[in-house]
Order: C-alpha cells, then sequence, then structure tokens
C-alpha cells in the first residue's frame, strides 16, 4: 500500500505555514506575489486593501472595467489579471530559499518582490511540484469570516463592524460615494466626526425585532443548535457564533430576515452571496 498528500486543506494563517509564503504585508496574497497592487489604508491603522481587484478578471470589453464611478473612483481598469504558476515554475522561485524560518525577514528582497520565508518540507515530496492544485482554504473558515464580518456591519456592532469612522474617511479617499462621507459637527472640546446612516446598517428598531425573530426559531434535530443562546436582545447583537451557526444563518436565514429591511438593491446583494456560498458548498461536497 502507497499513501499520497492530493493536497492541503486549511485556513489561511495555516496556509502561510505549510506553503512557506507569509500572509502579512503588501504581498500577503499567495496568487498575486509580486504582481499585486494592494494599498495602506490611510487611516485604517495602515492595514493593506486589495479593493477593486476583482475588475481584471472580467472580459477585457465588460462595461464595469470602464467604469470610474462604482469602484475605485476615476479608474479605468485595462490589466489583465496575473498569470497562474504551475508547480515546477513555483518551484523554480523556491528551490533557492532555506527550509528553517530562522531567516525569515532576511532573505533577499523578502517583502519587496517576494514574500517566501522558508522552503515548505512539502517539496520534498517527488510528486509535489506535479500538483495542479496543492494548497486549498478552508471553505468553512472562509465563510465563517464572511458571515461575521457582514453580521456586524449590518447590525452596526461596536468596535466588530467594518463600517466605522476611519472606514468613512478612507472611502472618501478612494471612492465617489459623497452620501456615506463623514461629517464633521461641533461638540464640547473641538469637532467630532460622525458618519451618515449606510444604508446596509440596521437601526435599533429593525436590530431588535431580527433578534427577537432568530431567537424564537426552531430547527429540526440535528439541523442547527440552538441559536437563542447567542442571541443578546437587550444589547441588539449576536454573540458566541460558531462556525456551523454562520454556514446557517449566511446561507440560509440572513437573505429571508433581511427582506423587509434593507433596500431591494442591497438585499439582492447580500442574497446573491449567500446563494454562492450555497452553491459552493454543494459543489465542494459532491467532488469528493
Amino acid at each position: 500500500m502507497k499513501a499520497a498528500i492530493l493536497w492541503i486543506v486549511s485556513d489561511f494563517p495555516a496556509y502561510s505555514m505549510l506553503s512557506g509564503w507569509m500572509k502579512a504585508g503588501r504581498l500577503a496574497c499567495p496568487y498575486y506575489m509580486e504582481k499585486t497592487k494592494s494599498f495602506q489604508l490611510k487611516y485604517g491603522k495602515k492595514k493593506h486593501s486589495w479593493f477593486d481587484y476583482h475588475r481584471q478578471f472580467l472580459a477585457i470589453d465588460h462595461v464595469f472595467r470602464k467604469n470610474k464611478i462604482a469602484f475605485y473612483k476615476n479608474k479605468v481598469e485595462a490589466s489583465d489579471p496575473p498569470p497562474i504558476l504551475n508547480g515546477e515554475q513555483v518551484w523554480d522561485r523556491v528551490s533557492k530559499f532555506p527550509k528553517s524560518t530562522n531567516h525569515c525577514g532576511k532573505i533577499d528582497i523578502y517583502g519587496v518582490s517576494h514574500n517566501w520565508f522558508k522552503q515548505s518540507i512539502f517539496w520534498e515530496l517527488p510528486y509535489w511540484c506535479k500538483l495542479l492544485v496543492q494548497h486549498n482554504l478552508d471553505v468553512m473558515y472562509i465563510e465563517k469570516n464572511v458571515g461575521e464580518q457582514l453580521i456586524h456591519t449590518i447590525m452596526d456592532v461596536k468596535g466588530k463592524t467594518k463600517d466605522d469612522v476611519n472606514a468613512r474617511k478612507d472611502l472618501a479617499h478612494h471612492c465617489k460615494r459623497q452620501k456615506l462621507h463623514v461629517e464633521a459637527s461641533k461638540a464640547a472640546g473641538g469637532e467630532r466626526a460622525t458618519k451618515p446612516t449606510a444604508p446596509f446598517a440596521l437601526n435599533k428598531e429593525q436590530k431588535k425585532v431580527l433578534c427577537e425573530w432568530i431567537k424564537r426559531l426552531k430547527f429540526p434535530d440535528d439541523y442547527a443548535s440552538n441559536l437563542s443562546r447567542c442571541v443578546d436582545a437587550q444589547g441588539e447583537k449576536l454573540y458566541g457564533l460558531k462556525s456551523h451557526h454562520y454556514h446557517i444563518i449566511r446561507e440560509r436565514l440572513l437573505s429571508i430576515a433581511l427582506r423587509e429591511f434593507l433596500p431591494t438593491n442591497v438585499w439582492k446583494v447580500i442574497t446573491e452571496i449567500s446563494q454562492f456560498f450555497k452553491e459552493f458548498v454543494l459543489f465542494s461536497n459532491s467532488s469528493r
């Protein structure tokens, strides 16, 4: 009997450890590599952003490529997507690097034209460079992160929402969203920056109704755990949710719950995202 590793399935931090490509900084994306167009957010704690990268993957004559308003302001996207490297091409790059992590940050032009901090031990397998796909990201991990950030942002949970004042300041710098720009108001001791209510954010009464609805939900046996234990009706928020909770809420409940609360154009986007994850999970399970 012989065994072979077909591919690795992990979350993104583990992806970094297993592949040898550091997940932090300007070159964090292991797909774009040195072709990255990431930029630092001025007000977002100097975090790097990959905003508006998706237009590179559209057809060259797609109408979105010439849109200067709906995406990055005053920008026309004419570039092609980055090339997909096969295993042998990646090996040509990583073969010269050490296997030890003691050299992290000390390898030539690290963080400038590459993010390799070691040569992964998997390259010792004679067939590793022949594999079509070597590393995969866990679907449930991605779904949990997307669902968590989406729910916290829609419910405007303080300290957890991605739509804070600093995000609005960066928004004004990169996008044409005049209605969402922060407003300066006079307050005791000086000026205070406030953000206008976003069309995707629920008000206090809506959050209360949503929490009460989730609290009363009943599910079939073995379908989902009791979500009522994760509802803070007084604070109008959800807490302590696990990966499977987000799986159920993201794919089954969110589009139904928000139908009467959000504008149609916002609701449709959220529903399409839910449908994407639902179909993607079904495809992943059927292909095993």
